[in-house]
């Protein structure tokens, strides 16, 4: 399927897997050599690439309300909504909006220049459809940086404590413009990096090795223990459940994961774990924050204009 072609997400629903992941790799080339000419945020989106195909192949856009956070992630998310075509005109004047701009799309339920916003956008949107008695999930992509703001926690605290469902996809890349700090920052590095959690990971699969039979009763400790070492117990305080950490930039694995986010009955943080610049070594490589939003650049170099 060609990039221009792209209408309407529910195109991604009639290719396979080996497909989806070709047009991954058509998606990150368009971006390289679209944002060399425009300037544009370039890591964040790179990143995001295979969870944005995810999510659409998953969910029902615009009936499932996407909301990206801070916005500027949400690039891959206008390409599978019908406005490559657009791509040229990309922060112009009268030209493609460098955020999610309702006036642009219907796909387009929420605008933020600012972070930590989507939560508590997603929020209302969800109590407003048990309200009127409507059908839909409302998704909210915020990622780590945007999560630390006190906007956001205190979003956390009220999905936690009220009954209408929202997805939070917890974008970890480990990777904002500027580093974050202070305590819950603190949380989340533990959380990605827990010896812990390693250690039982990797005594799991060396148990695997000599005895299959084992899978089930192994997984089932590992389970148990990430929970309370790690992961579940970062969210669970606020009273959401928890699925992963998923790998972000595995199709399979993020379809199935959001599916079952999907089926779940309640609130529910997806925690998927990805590369910023994903497909493009010098911004992959970059961790300084000059590869998150570009000028004009070389795509064969790397080297700005």
């Amino acid at each position: 399927m060609r990039i221009l072609d792209l209408k309407d997400p529910g195109q991604l629903k009639t290719l396979s897997i080996p497909q989806l992941e070709s047009l991954a790799q058509e998606i990150r080339s368009f971006l390289i050599q679209s944002l060399s000419k425009t300037g544009g945020h370039l890591s964040s989106n790179l990143g995001i690439v295979e969870l944005t195909l995810a999510l659409h192949y998953v969910f029902e856009s615009p009936k499932d309300r996407l909301l990206f956070d801070v916005g500027h992630q949400s690039y891959v998310h206008k390409i599978l909504t019908g406005r490559a075509p657009r791509f040229a005109t990309l922060r112009q004047r009268h030209g493609l909006s460098g955020f999610q701009k309702r006036e642009e799309s219907p796909h387009d339920p929420w605008e933020a220049g600012h972070s930590s916003t989507s939560l508590s956008a997603a929020l209302g949107l969800a109590v407003a459809r048990d309200l009127q008695k409507e059908s839909g999930e409302v998704i909210s992509v915020i990622g780590d940086g945007a999560l630390t703001g006190g906007m956001a926690m205190e979003a956390l605290n009220n999905i936690g404590m009220r009954k209408e469902k929202v997805i939070i996809v917890y974008n970890d890349n480990d990777m904002s413009i500027s580093p974050n700090h202070a305590g819950f920052k603190n949380h989340l590095t533990t959380l990605r990096s827990s010896r812990a959690y390693r250690s039982v990971k990797r005594d799991v699969k060396a148990g695997l090795e000599p005895s299959p039979a084992l899978l089930n009763g192994l997984s089932s400790i590992r389970d148990v223990l990430r929970d309370s070492l790690v992961d579940g117990g970062l969210f669970q305080q606020f009273g959401l459940d928890y699925l992963g950490p998923v790998d972000g930039h595995n199709l399979p694995e993020l379809i199935r994961t959001l599916e079952t986010a999907r089926e779940h009955n309640g609130s529910v943080v997806v925690h998927v774990r990805t590369r910023k610049g994903m497909g493009y070594a010098p911004a992959q490589q970059d961790r300084t924050g000059q590869w998150h939003g570009v000028p004009p650049f070389d795509p064969a170099t790397g080297r700005f204009r």
